[in-house]
């Protein structure tokens, strides 16, 4: 039999997208659960103090009422279970605004919504500690990221012939996925079914067990459509388990989705950041020293970082280099991880820098870039497994026209617009992470068809079709024979669709169980062969009607040998109006090198999806908090403005074509994440261009400019 042709590499659509685009793909809300009764939280509104007194008599009363829950009749939790956050109604105590302080159960939402509005509560306030501007100075040192030194860095600024030394500033953002978080929680017994969007379909079910105080054998997570998520349906939070928690009190199931304006205050946020970058360089463009000091803020009893100075380690060659982290605690709710965590909002500090670095030096961006690139890992002294740093720079120069960049500021104008260019690098990391999977193969005549199932996550980027692929390949099948079963913790346990390790992982156990699969078949046989045979033309051949196969996978033992990223180089093209200060880029260009692309078609969606993501950062997104009470005054996508499609001109990818099979086996690098690093940087490199004005703190808007 003549071998098909491959169809991993090919631009595949969706094997999914006729189930969305017909709404029959079911999300956290949709599945079909018989009695299902509605739960609402109700928040606080303070930032700082206690509950004195909850009244919920009133509340109680209210037509369709099943329950109200407060801390005064919640069940003990394990508030240490995993779940992030905090929240979890085990103490009167208030740390943030919009902190849950209690649930209302009704037969319908609006009766479960209606009755949220009448319960009364008394507080006994405490001054909140909100204004992060006043509160930086007092920040201490992180207790993670560590600080990371190498040489001194202090004694080459002080030496430099060249130095650049500012101070980089970003917002808060908030995650907006179009599917808000939201859980159906149904009990069976002492066995409990969540609904559930969830990044880490396994992560959620250890963390809902533990923090339930049940073994993780009696909860399940299913989640098969995840409507976007960006981190934040990567580690779970109260919702979840409040949801299963409400579900018991009224011993039927529970459905409570959060609310657009309730997102802002329960599923995390990207963090304000300080960022103090200084270069230095001698007077030909080799960079001598880096720092680059980040200050932050947490929650008040819990720390998260983001890794602000991660592309700073290894993005060039210096001698002498400082990262370092300084946090302040405030009465906000836990950062989390956002889209191209630490690398996106570090990535515009450092390459903004660096452009400023150039303009002194009277360099070519471009030029300077290349001039520092390190032949291995600055940070770790690891041989990179690969690296496109510089074939995405050139080849990016030439598909953009980087040629015709004028140097000088306000050179370039159209009409009433000032036209500038501006390039900006990215990097993130790529690991393959232990993944399992089972291959069940079923023959009917000559017809063999397979399932493909493991606890896989699909946010929207292709994963079923990407493993469809896989497995087509593997075992000699058409893409229409190949079904795919994930999202369910009842499934093979799998990685996480976070840090970039999603199709990583699950491309590498899939192809290892469709190969072991074939192996099981031929030594089944007892036959030698002089080609290898096909797991399909096994099933024909040796007439067997149904055969499965489990794998367990990781990275290869070697792996941790190397330093494996994905490299990009991003350009950007803006026109700014001389008399509004209005910003509008009107071409990008995104070069990446990211290893074997799976599906050339959903790659590109999910490199441009990250590009407008950076683009928003860039010119739009900031969640502004009123510092007298600690609320954001940004609560819906009203006033949190993200770019919407008239915003966005000309977009285009390119992907370096790359071998790396150092990290794993395939050779697939993840691409959702760094899709976003760099781009706001480029974005306002290209302003500077455009109108002279640097703009150090995001987004840049036109009271900014004018």
């Amino acid at each position: 039999m003549q071998e098909r042709n491959k169809i991993t590499g090919t631009p595949v659509s969706r094997i999914d997208g006729i189930l969305k685009v017909t709404g029959k793909a079911d999300y956290s809300t949709d599945h079909p659960v018989k009695n299902v009764a509605y739960a609402v939280l109700f928040k606080s509104t303070i930032a700082a103090g206690s509950i004195q007194a909850i009244d919920v008599a009133e509340a109680e009363k209210a037509p369709g009422v099943l329950a109200v829950i407060t801390h005064l009749n919640a069940p003990k939790l394990n508030v240490k279970g995993g779940l992030r956050g905090g929240a979890m109604l085990q103490s009167p105590t208030i740390e943030f605004y919009g902190q849950h302080i209690g649930l209302v159960v009704a037969e319908t939402f609006e009766q479960a919504r209606h009755a949220s509005h009448l319960v009364k509560v008394t507080y006994a306030k405490t001054t909140p500690n909100v204004d992060f501007e006043k509160l930086a100075s007092q920040a201490v040192p992180a207790k993670d990221p560590k600080e990371e030194k190498r040489g001194d860095t202090q004694a080459a600024l002080g030496s430099a012939a060249i130095k650049v030394e500012e101070v980089y500033a970003t917002p808060i953002e908030h995650h907006h996925p179009l599917e808000p978080h939201a859980t159906i929680a149904e009990w069976n017994g002492d066995h409990v079914t969540l609904y559930n969007s969830s990044q880490i379909v396994n992560g959620a079910q250890s963390a809902a067990a533990a923090t339930l105080g049940i073994k993780p054998e009696n909860v399940r997570i299913v989640s098969p459509y995840i409507g976007g998520g960006f981190g934040s349906k990567g580690g779970q939070w109260a919702n979840l388990v409040l949801a299963a928690v409400a579900a018991k009190a009224v011993n039927r199931p529970v459905k409570m989705a959060l609310t657009r304006q309730q997102m802002v205050n329960s599923v995390g946020l990207r963090q304000r950041n300080y960022q103090k970058v200084s270069l230095a360089a001698t007077k030909d463009g080799k960079l001598t020293a880096l720092s680059h000091e980040i200050t932050t803020h947490c929650a008040i009893h819990d720390e998260f970082v983001e890794p602000c100075g991660d592309c700073s380690k290894v993005m060039y060659d210096v001698p002498n280099s400082l990262i370092s982290y300084r946090v302040v605690p405030m009465n906000m709710i836990l950062p989390t991880y956002t889209r191209g965590p630490g690398k996106s909002t570090g990535s515009f500090a450092l390459e903004s820098a660096m452009d400023e670095l150039a303009y002194k030096l009277k360099m070519d961006p471009i030029e300077l870039r290349l001039k520092n690139e390190p032949e291995r890992d600055p940070s770790s002294g690891k041989p990179w497994s690969s690296r496109k740093a510089v074939q995405c720079l050139k080849e990016g120069a030439k598909a953009f026209g980087w040629e015709k960049r004028k140097p000088e500021p306000r050179q370039n104008q159209e009409g009433n617009y000032w036209i500038g260019y501006g390039v900006a690098c990215g990097t993130y990391p790529a690991h393959q992470r232990p993944s399992s999977a089972l291959v069940k193969l079923n023959r009917e005549g000559s017809d063999v068809t397979a399932i493909v199932e493991l606890a896989a996550a699909d946010l929207g980027t292709g994963t079923y079709t990407i493993l469809a692929q896989t497995a087509a390949d593997a075992l000699d099948l058409p893409l229409a024979k190949i079904s795919v079963k994930i999202g369910d913790s009842d499934l093979p346990p799998a990685a996480g669709s976070v840090g970039s390790v999603g199709a990583t992982s699950y491309a590498n156990v899939v192809n290892d169980a469709c190969l072991k699969i074939t192996d099981e078949l031929i030594a089944r046989s007892g036959k030698q062969y002089f080609a290898r045979p096909t797991a399909s033309q096994l099933m024909i051949s040796e007439k067997v009607s149904t055969y499965q196969t489990r794998v367990e996978s990781k990275a290869p033992d070697n792996a941790e040998d190397y330093s494996a990223h994905s490299f990009n180089a991003n350009f950007a093209e803006v026109r700014v109006n001389k008399s509004t200060g209005m910003v509008r880029v009107s071409r990008f260009l995104a070069v990446t090198g990211a290893g074997k692309i799976l599906n050339p078609k959903t790659a590109r969606s999910q490199i441009i999806g990250g590009n407008i993501w950076g683009i928003g950062m860039a010119l739009t997104e900031e969640s502004v908090v009123d510092p007298r009470w600690g609320n954001f005054v940004t609560r819906s996508l009203a006033d949190y403005h993200v770019p919407a499609n008239l915003d966005i001109g000309s977009m285009e990818a390119i992907f370096i074509r790359e071998e790396d099979t150092a990290s794993n086996k395939l050779g697939v690098k993840g691409i959702g994440e760094v899709g976003i690093v760099g781009v706001a940087a480029a974005v306002a490199n290209a302003i500077f261009n455009a109108t002279g004005k640097r703009i150090r703190e995001l987004p840049i808007t036109p009271d900014k400019l004018l």
